[in-house]
């Protein structure tokens, strides 16, 4: 069992994000940021993970996760995403989007830009300008791309003062989350369970493609690229379920996996390891999804203090036409390596834990029962 710290920080933790390493840096994450949500004043915060999990000579833990320095955010921090190693672009509940810099010489975050109404409802029924939360935030340097409520999609640039590109009516439904498949190409999900490609070389306002979970219209909150295969992407909504999408195949994810109990708020394929993925839930719990083949006849089992529970995974496309190599351990099915095994990484069952991030080691949480985890064990 990986060893976890919590810290409590007396406020609801909405998102969590490490500091991305320096291209080639061998150093482990030290640096993540937080934003919190639902409290009287939310703030975006820089902890700093130190010389945490260091044994002392007593045998307990010295070190702690270190506040750096946190700036007042204006409503709830709905997504928060680095943009660079001194950037942090954070959307707000209110519509705004606004690019944070940190000053490490005296550790201070000041606001170097801000988009105020990036996202607002607009026509019948609603006032002549109401704002809309900006639910999701991706970023290309020296791309920001955010999606709202309002359905719709902006494109930003850092240093420009207006959006480079807005598509207006993208979605009829509220935008959840958003992804770059390559440059040009964004994924968003929806409100009522559909994922669409973007392309932004083409001048209409139309996706290039939708995929959609049939039938259910199960809202979809979170989506993530398989950091090596562009085409592979999974994604968690409202009924806890995973699922594993090939955008080059159909229109239906290849395997819908049986996960939470609740909302799946955020899924994450680990960047380097990628056969590895992690997803966190309104359950109150955090796993570890582990798909790696290298494994001998591994049981599909379900890891937690010592109970062990099946694991069912339906595979829906036959991928039989897709040269064997090429396959990610996700889109597999091959009934002796449709196996994956899931770890629980909480001792114990909390409130809904509402973000995570994954570096090397290293893995952070937040959740609303007012505590960050942090481990740097992952795969120890």
């Amino acid at each position: 069992m990986e060893e976890i710290y919590a810290k409590f920080v007396s406020q609801k933790i909405s998102k969590t994000r490490w500091r991305p390493l320096p291209p080639g840096s061998l150093q482990t994450a030290e640096t993540f940021a937080t934003g919190s949500w639902d409290n009287e004043e939310n703030y975006v915060s820089l902890w700093s993970i130190g010389d945490f999990g260091n044994l002392d000579p007593d045998g307990g833990f010295e070190g702690d996760h270190q506040l750096l320095c946190d700036i007042r955010h204006h409503g709830d921090v709905m997504d928060l995403q680095f943009f660079d190693q001194e950037r942090i672009v954070a959307a707000s509940s209110t519509g705004c989007v606004t690019v944070l810099l940190h000053h490490p010489n005296n550790q201070t975050l000041s606001v170097s830009q801000q988009w105020t109404a990036a996202h607002y409802h607009t026509g019948p029924g609603s006032p002549s300008c109401s704002s809309a939360p900006c639910t999701g935030v991706v970023c290309s340097n020296p791309e920001i791309v955010t999606v709202g409520e309002d359905g719709r999609i902006n494109l930003f640039r850092a240093d420009h003062k207006e959006a480079v590109r807005t598509i207006d009516n993208a979605d009829s439904s509220t935008l959840h989350a958003v992804t770059f498949l390559r440059t040009p190409e964004i994924l968003t999900v929806n409100s009522i369970g559909q994922l669409k490609i973007w392309d932004f070389r083409q001048q209409g306002n139309e996706p290039s493609q939708i995929l959609s979970l049939t039938g259910d219209r199960v809202p979809l909150h979170c989506v993530d690229r398989h950091p090596n295969q562009q085409h592979v992407v999974a994604t968690g909504g409202q009924d806890g379920m995973l699922s594993i999408w090939d955008v080059r195949q159909g229109t239906m994810p290849v395997s819908l996996l049986k996960a939470h109990e609740a909302e799946m708020w955020e899924v994450h394929f680990h960047p380097s390891n990628p056969d590895h993925l992690f997803t966190c839930s309104e359950d109150g719990s955090l796993w570890h999804w582990d798909a790696s083949t290298d494994v001998p006849e591994k049981s599909s089992l379900f890891h937690q203090g010592g109970r062990n529970s099946t694991f069912l995974s339906h595979s829906i496309s036959n991928q039989a036409n897709v040269h064997q190599s090429l396959i990610s351990s996700w889109l597999s099915t091959d009934p002796a390596k449709d196996r994956i095994e899931i770890t629980s990484l909480l001792p114990n069952r909390t409130l809904s834990v509402n973000s995570l991030d994954v570096l090397g080691p290293c893995l952070v949480c937040g959740t609303d029962a007012e505590a960050i985890y942090v481990t740097r064990q992952l795969f120890s």
